[in-house]
């Protein structure tokens, strides 16, 4: 008797540490199909609820939580710039860059709910200690490059607002951000709504100046659908549009932000997810490169009119996010530099919020480092702070709207680092079952992030390279430069191809057993932790919904 209790009790505990994240599981009863049999170990009785707006409702916020980030301070900066030096040609980038921006969230997010853990948390598992070492200082860089155009985009308001020096702008944005966090305790949900209602009341500002100046429609949509990069620094200005529309640390958060959703358990419930998820994203985005259309268009409008002032043809000139509120005169008169600012101020914080949960979800899933949100914050900000401090100081207004260029370029460098990684891991049966992309899905996304990647190489090459030709600083220094870049270049291609064609070793999705009749049936999705020093599998969470996502406290 006491063996058979201690066999039942062990049965039991075995049955407790089996996670019911399987992709493969029907809700109602064992099926057949593809020879596969499926069957959920813990409540194979359980029942879906039944797919509609209700159902959809339950999964927005992530996807829209993510667009905040399309519409941050260094998007305006890029789209104003490409509306002020290419007029409307360089709109084609931004669908391209927001059609695949949606591809590659939807992956994260489909990535998220199949596994049960976020892009970080993979790596971590896939790849050796010095590689992933490496991938998380560039997950930290891409966080940092991204969270510059915020502080920078905060100063600029803080100065239209109160005539503050912008290096004083920069620091007062570090305390700023703070409160805000701070406020979120009082309600997250009121506090975003509130930061929403902000940004989109600077896009209804565009709207309404879109109608007053009017456009050419057929000059838009020949700069939307032929591509071109004719103009002076064209190309320049097309990776940075493309490195502030997709940003690496926005894969590491949309996967993670996605598995705070309770997903049924199952073949259908994770299909639903997956779809609501894609839902909501498309939504969000067709949302922002409406924006991004309207700030280009107005932009170009303004800045390419024969009736321009001198006034206005100076501030296109050397247009930056601190003088370009007189796009907006037309529809706003003397106020327009007051509600432009609020509203800029409103997209720098919202999009640091954003930063701020994607470097948490970076630390926890690289490090197993877990901290709170405001002393996370405050370590990116402080080292976020000091080159924009610098510049600011040194080069002003010009040299700060400059430098949100820059980090816009380093976003777009940076991407393959966190693209490659989730298109092997999001097209392999290995990590995603028999929810892994389509073929069509693969080709398509591997195709563009290629392109895109080699435009970043090409670019970073002949750009050096003219650089060295057509400098004045002498011969030898620019030798030893170029001993001292080319190298980086060359680290820099290996790496992507490393990344790109490695095998993956680890095996994260599901262990199978065969039955009698030669079907098979899913037991249990494992995730081998033998990368990572255990020696032993670990097991997946019981469901598709991980509380520790929720918040991130201090280690006891």
């Amino acid at each position: 008797m006491e063996m058979m209790s201690g066999q039942h009790q062990l049965d039991h505990q075995e049955q407790q540490t089996i996670s019911n994240r399987v992709a493969a599981i029907n809700n109602e009863c064992p099926t057949k199909e593809n020879n596969i049999i499926t069957l959920d170990l813990e409540n194979p009785n359980q029942q879906l609820q039944k797919p509609g707006w209700r159902n959809f409702l339950s999964f927005v916020g992530p996807g829209f939580l993510v667009s905040m980030a399309y519409l941050d301070p260094g998007n305006l900066e890029t789209d104003m710039q490409a509306g002020a030096n290419h007029g409307y040609e360089l709109l084609w980038v931004i669908l391209v860059g927001l059609i695949f921006a949606l591809i590659i969230q939807s992956l994260a997010a489909n990535l998220g709910v199949s596994t049960g853990k976020h892009l970080s948390e993979l790596c971590k598992a896939e790849y050796p200690k010095f590689v992933k070492y490496c991938l998380w200082l560039l997950a930290e860089l891409a966080v940092i490059a991204a969270d510059i155009p915020e502080v920078i985009g905060t100063a600029f308001a803080l100065n239209i607002l109160f005539n503050v020096p912008v290096w004083v702008g920069v620091l007062i944005t570090g305390f700023s951000t703070l409160l805000l966090l701070g406020l979120q305790r009082y309600g997250v949900r009121k506090l975003e709504l509130l930061i929403a209602i902000l940004v989109f009341l600077m896009a209804a500002c565009f709207f309404g100046e879109l109608s007053y100046v009017k456009p050419p429609a057929k000059d838009v949509l020949e700069g939307m659908f032929i591509p071109k990069l004719s103009g002076k620094g064209a190309t320049g200005d097309a990776i940075a549009l493309m490195g502030a529309l997709v940003m690496p640390h926005n894969l590491f958060l949309h996967s993670a932000l996605v598995l705070s959703r309770k997903v049924p358990n199952s073949v259908q419930g994770i299909n639903e997810a997956c779809k609501f998820f894609f839902i909501e994203s498309g939504i969000a985005l067709f949302v922002a490169f409406l924006i991004n259309v309207a700030v280009i268009s107005v932009t170009g409008t303004v800045c390419t009119a024969k009736d321009l002032s001198q006034e206005n043809l100076d501030s296109c000139g050397d247009l930056t996010l601190n003088s370009a509120s007189f796009l907006l005169k037309n529809v706003l008169g003397k106020s327009s530099s007051t509600v432009y600012a609020i509203a800029l101020l409103a997209s720098g914080q919202s999009s640091t919020i954003t930063g701020t949960y994607a470097g948490q979800y970076i630390m926890q899933g690289f490090l197993d480092l877990k901290m709170r949100r405001w002393l996370r914050n405050l370590m990116t900000r402080c080292i976020a702070i000091t080159p924009s401090l610098i510049v600011s100081i040194i080069g002003g207004s010009s040299g700060a709207g400059r430098l949100i260029i820059i980090a816009s370029m380093i976003l777009s460098f940076e991407l393959p680092f966190a693209l490659i990684p989730l298109l092997k891991f999001s097209s392999s049966s290995t990590k995603m079952g028999p929810h892994k992309n389509s073929i069509y899905i693969i080709i398509f996304s591997w195709i563009v992030g290629m392109g895109i990647i080699g435009i970043n190489i090409y670019y970073l090459i002949t750009a050096f390279v003219d650089w060295l030709i057509n400098n004045e600083i002498p011969k030898l220094a620019n030798v030893f430069i170029g001993l001292l870049v080319f190298p980086f270049v060359g680290v820099y291609i290996i790496s992507v191809i490393y990344l790109t064609f490695r095998k993956d070793r680890v095996d994260t999705y599901v262990q199978q057993s065969k039955l009698i009749d030669g079907s098979t049936i899913v037991t249990q999705p494992q995730v081998d932790d033998t990368t990572r020093g255990g020696g032993a599998s670990q097991l997946g969470s019981t469901v598709p919904f991980r509380d520790d996502l929720a918040d991130i406290p201090l280690p006891n």
